[in-house]
């Protein structure tokens, strides 16, 4: 199991691994060393013989969460496209010749491959060893007529368009990434080079695909082919709450307001920081930040890593980027999203939670002032009804136990 990218990236695997691990599977958790402890049985008072074999856990030394959010990588994403692709060489191929070896060096014994579409590693995997892999998507990323492919900000292009950019994205990434990853292929496992998009030889293949997303979310669309599931998210249960004074800041007052973006740095963060602050003053709320320089007072406590699990249901909103993993637990926690995305497919989550009127339009975090943000605060309660409907629904959805099940069918 390949747990790749952000927390929000892993989480979701590591729920997977310790769904298939239940059903007595011997599962290993590939991810970067530091979501270590997610390898870990969320419960911990089951008897021995309902524990299963357990997940084991191969950190990677590479973390793309870390080198996105390093004053490096800021520069390198705003360098603009010939810069852009000029990091790939001098950023990126580096980094990845050891990611691909230590990806290589965990999977090789494995009886099956479950890796998320970024990196197309099951495919990689498969022609080295004949390994059979399935892929998993964390955003409904399979072209259909009824919306654009994700990273497109745009809400429809029309029906036959709206097919034709999965197309686009995945030639334009081709283009981008192709040389690299082909040498990857000759240097690290001797392969020989691909001619095209991996993406369209999966498909030609029908090579099985697990979207962990709720249907309840984005409904499944009518012209997906039959190997691609829809199968509601993959939650991990969390039995560690907060720490003892986010405990006794929580009992001290109305519900505060959480605030964090996750791995993404503002350009700003200073600035971003007293937007913030200002907005919570203007809406007349507490708040719990995290991620971004603020003093705490008696209305303000700034939180370090914390079970959004947990946290998100003890909050009167949450205040995010647009994460898919974050939007996941945000809206299964039944309390308004106010989402201010920064690029890739946090747009389209953005847009999907104000459709689901589980929170107030997008907030653009280049627009982030304490005007608007104080303004969305106050429209958000009138989302709460929304909000609090389809977190209940969201939280007797099965996600886990569908995909398993997938995973197990002959």
């Amino acid at each position: 199991m390949l747990g790749l990218g952000s927390r929000g990236d892993v989480q979701p695997c590591a729920a997977l691994a310790h769904g298939l691990a239940a059903r007595g599977h011997t599962v290993t958790l590939v991810a970067p060393a530091r979501y270590a402890s997610l390898a870990r049985r969320p419960d911990r008072h089951a008897m021995p013989e309902e524990r299963g074999p357990g997940v084991t856990f191969a950190p990677l030394s590479v973390d793309p969460a870390q080198i996105v959010a390093s004053e490096e990588g800021r520069r390198w994403l705003r360098s603009g496209p010939l810069g852009f692709v000029r990091g790939f060489r001098t950023v990126v191929e580096p980094l990845a010749t050891t990611l691909v070896k230590e990806v290589d060096a965990a999977c090789a014994p494995a009886d099956l491959v479950l890796a998320p579409a970024l990196g197309a590693f099951g495919r990689h995997l498969h022609d080295r060893y004949g390994t059979p892999y399935q892929i998993l998507h964390f955003q409904p990323s399979e072209p259909t007529r009824e919306f654009p492919n994700p990273l497109i900000p745009l809400t429809t292009l029309g029906p036959l368009a709206n097919r034709a950019s999965y197309a686009l994205v995945e030639r334009l990434g081709w283009l981008l990434l192709g040389r690299m990853v082909n040498r990857l292929r000759s240097s690290v496992w001797g392969l020989r080079p691909l001619r095209g998009s991996p993406f369209a030889a999966d498909r030609r293949a029908r090579v099985p695909v697990l979207c962990g997303v709720s249907p309840l979310v984005v409904p499944r669309p009518a012209d997906w082919p039959e190997h691609v599931h829809l199968t509601g998210y993959w939650r991990l249960p969390m039995k560690e709450g907060g720490s003892g004074d986010v405990e006794e800041f929580l009992a001290a007052g109305p519900k505060p307001v959480f605030v964090g973006f996750g791995s993404m740095v503002p350009d700003e963060p200073e600035r971003v920081a007293a937007e913030v602050i200002g907005a919570l003053r203007r809406a007349r709320m507490r708040g719990v930040v995290q991620g971004l320089p603020v003093a705490e007072d008696d209305d303000v406590r700034v939180v370090g890593e914390v079970a959004h699990e947990w946290l998100f249901p003890r909050t009167a909103a949450v205040v995010h980027h647009g994460g898919a993993g974050t939007t996941g637990t945000a809206l299964a926690a039944g309390v308004p999203n106010v989402v201010c995305p920064f690029f890739s497919d946090q747009p389209f989550w953005a847009r999907r939670v104000a459709a689901l009127g589980a929170g107030p339009r997008p907030l653009p975090v280049t627009g982030l002032t304490r005007d608007a943000l104080a303004a969305r605060l106050i429209d958000a309660g009138e989302c709460r009804e929304n909000a609090a409907r389809l977190g209940r629904l969201l939280h007797v959805e099965h996600g886990v136990k569908n995909a398993v099940d997938l995973i197990d069918r002959p």
